[in-house]
């Protein structure tokens, strides 16, 4: 089987070569031929620059402890393309990959198919097949072209928008929030995270020209934290003392997203029980996000600006200061942005190449950690680098890996035991 695995994820990856291919045709055809799985299931639609896994799989968690089956659909994956098709939390076998993607295969030839698209029918075929009554969908890339939005759901979420591959979504924010918003449809309800300005104006548009009730935090519901936990407030509800595993403010803002998308379900006669709730909403995790691993190491997976400028707060939060950065990027990425807000907190930076085919050469992140007087080198791999830091800092000192999901995977699995199957709940 193992060999079949492979053979099956080989194909899968060579049709990365068609590259991202915007637009709807193709997935539509695609989901026709395999009888449109996408209407047996009653579906969560989520898009937004960061936020999407950790608010996915709170909502998986919660459906999960209310004992309704429900699809989860994600990427990234860190270590297995098996994490990102989920039923119940758990991850798709290997075996099923290998039938539905022998399945699938002369109908994604003949329509030349991309691998997202094909993924994105994968999914759903799973989903229907598994008997889940509920999918809840993230998008890979902006929205409105986005092969998952060959659905019609029953709720979209929004979480925060900001500056995210403006060569396909557009150069400001407002074109990249309307490429986000373009997953809106016909009075479909949506929930928004805390937007900018300029980013809540298009979602409010748009659900305006589509007759969508639009629930916004801030004014629809809210949360904060205090002494003893975590808060909620909205709809007529509010849960207090919540302790929940994922570290920092922004996680506490997709919970808050999951939580507002979960009550506003149950109060329209999904029987989400309010157990059902807390228990989903403490109990989520989001490996490579924020994660701690033994050893003072930090991973975290921001690969944007606004994911380094919330990693920069955290960091702050907890006081953190002359750490050891392990860091790359991949070529489309900004350097600088991602750099700056994370470098006074850093001591020693480790540049190398995070495991993908193009990427921003280790020396341009030196030049950028020397002229803040850090003390810089490059490194032919990651393992080199991990090695390096090891033997340079102290027991008490703090191992950053942040500037890739790649880069994170990678040494991740270095530093534990076992990768294969990866949690999304404690």
């Amino acid at each position: 089987m193992a060999d079949s695995y492979q053979a099956s994820l080989d194909y899968l990856y060579s049709l990365q070569l068609f590259g991202i291919k915007l637009g709807l045709e193709n997935i539509s055809n695609l989901l026709q031929r395999l009888d449109n799985p996408q209407r047996k299931l009653r579906i969560i639609h989520i898009a937004g620059t960061n936020g999407k896994g950790s608010t996915a799989a709170a909502l998986a968690n919660i459906f999960h402890a209310a004992g309704i089956k429900a699809g989860l659909y994600t990427s990234p994956h860190l270590h297995s393309f098996t994490e990102r098709v989920r039923v119940n939390t758990r991850q798709i076998d290997e075996a099923e990959v290998v039938r539905l993607t022998d399945e699938l295969r002369p109908h994604a030839e003949e329509l030349r198919t991309t691998f997202f698209e094909f993924t994105t029918a994968l999914a759903l075929l799973h989903f229907r097949r598994c008997g889940c009554e509920w999918a809840i969908l993230e998008t890979g890339l902006g929205g409105r072209l986005d092969a998952t939005n060959a659905v019609t759901p029953e709720l979209c979420l929004v979480t925060p928008i900001s500056h995210d591959h403006n060569v396909y979504l557009g150069e400001t924010l407002a074109e990249v929030a309307g490429e986000k918003a373009g997953i809106f449809k016909w009075q479909v309800p949506v929930i928004s995270s805390r937007q900018l300005p300029a980013v809540q104006q298009v979602l409010e548009a748009r659900a305006k020209q589509l007759e969508s009730p639009l629930v916004q935090a801030g004014q629809d519901y809210d949360w904060w934290v205090a002494e003893g936990g975590f808060y909620f407030r909205g709809f007529g509800c509010e849960f207090g003392d919540l302790q929940p595993l994922l570290a920092g403010r922004h996680q506490q803002q997709n919970l808050a997203l999951g939580l507002a998308a979960a009550i506003w379900l149950q109060q329209n006669g999904v029987p989400l029980t309010t157990a059902a709730l807390k228990n989903g909403i403490e109990q989520t995790r989001w490996p490579g996000r924020l994660e701690w691993l033994p050893g003072r190491v930090l991973l975290d997976g921001a690969h944007n600006a606004a994911g380094a400028q919330v990693l920069a707060e955290y960091l702050e939060q907890q006081e953190l200061k002359s750490l050891h950065l392990i860091v790359g990027l991949k070529a489309d990425k900004q350097a600088e942005e991602l750099l700056t807000p994370l470098l006074p907190f850093v001591g020693r930076l480790y540049a190398t190449r995070p495991p993908v085919d193009a990427s921003i050469e280790p020396e341009k992140l030196v030049q950028l950690a020397e002229k803040s007087g850090i003390l810089a080198a490059t490194y032919d791999d990651a393992q080199a680098a991990l090695s390096a830091a090891n033997e340079a800092r102290s027991a008490d000192q703090t191992l950053l890996v942040a500037g890739s999901l790649f880069l994170v995977a990678a040494l991740r699995e270095e530093l534990l035991p076992t990768t294969e199957l990866l949690s999304i709940s404690a």
